[in-house]
């Protein structure tokens, strides 16, 4: 069964959405967004890095995710402001990225399925990492559940409650970094954090508690991979910008459900 390259995009798309619906809505709640495009777009950086030492691109990505992470994290502790921190280092990690590539003797290389993803050319082999970190994230997540809602919903009452938002925050950062390094080759660097943002903010008209948005979130990502990969059948177009494309269609269906339902 696994042969077929559809039902391996099927289920490769799948267990990224699993994976990234409990961090999608995290990132939404704590206003993020900004944070898991410039880990997004350090990616390209750990692909660069992976083609010249001939390592793992899982490996390589993930550790350059993490790294651009605690840097990020380090110097909004150390004062600097936020929002220009995430603006320099997210352009200076895809500039670095590409330039790095273009640098590549002897390689060549395909930027495009690494900026918007090659999902019909998954084999078994990624199927494995996928969903190893899919359910390496769901168990991490699970494990620091209520410790991170907790700090996501006021750090005061987390210190209070003998809690480090800090140790949390890192948690988050561990996660976010590995749904990164294993959506890469799904979706691209381009548009990982759109598929982790849009089902969570489609999901979020319908949610009545945090457990339920997570679910309805990662029903939606589900539901957007599969319905994009139709379309990019039937219709013959990019496959990876097809799946965000759905994921955002149902996106503006929710909102509008959600307008009707408070003016009714």
């Amino acid at each position: 069964m696994l042969d077929d390259f559809l039902v391996r995009a099927g289920l490769a798309g799948v267990g990224v959405a699993i994976a990234a619906a409990p961090l999608g809505c995290f990132v939404v709640w704590r206003r993020m967004a900004y944070f898991g495009d410039a880990t997004a777009h350090a990616a390209l950086l750990g692909v660069a890095l992976s083609l010249s030492f001939s390592i793992s691109i899982f490996v390589s990505v993930l550790a350059v995710c993490l790294a651009m992470a605690m840097l990020v994290s380090t110097l909004a502790e150390r004062g600097y402001a936020l929002d220009t921190v995430l603006g320099v280092l997210a352009h200076a990690a895809l500039a670095f990225g590409l330039v790095a590539v273009s640098l590549l003797s002897g390689v060549r290389v395909d930027l495009s399925a690494y900026l918007f993803g090659d999902i019909l050319a998954v084999t078994r082999e990624d199927l494995t990492i996928i969903w190893g970190g899919a359910i390496a994230i769901v168990a991490l997540i699970s494990w620091r559940w209520q410790p991170l809602l907790t700090a996501t919903l006021s750090p005061e009452l987390a210190r209070a409650s003998g809690l480090s938002p800090r140790k949390e925050q890192l948690v988050l950062t561990l996660a976010l970094a590995t749904v990164v390094a294993v959506a890469i080759k799904v979706v691209g660097a381009l548009l990982i954090i759109s598929l982790m943002l849009i089902p969570a903010a489609a999901a979020r008209p319908f949610a009545t508690n945090p457990e339920v948005m997570v679910v309805t979130a990662g029903g939606i990502g589900a539901a957007s991979a599969l319905g994009g990969l139709w379309a990019s059948f039937q219709f013959d177009t990019p496959t990876g910008p097809s799946i965000v494309c759905t994921a955002a269609t149902i996106f503006f269906a929710s909102t509008l459900i959600g307008l009707l339902r408070r003016t009714s």
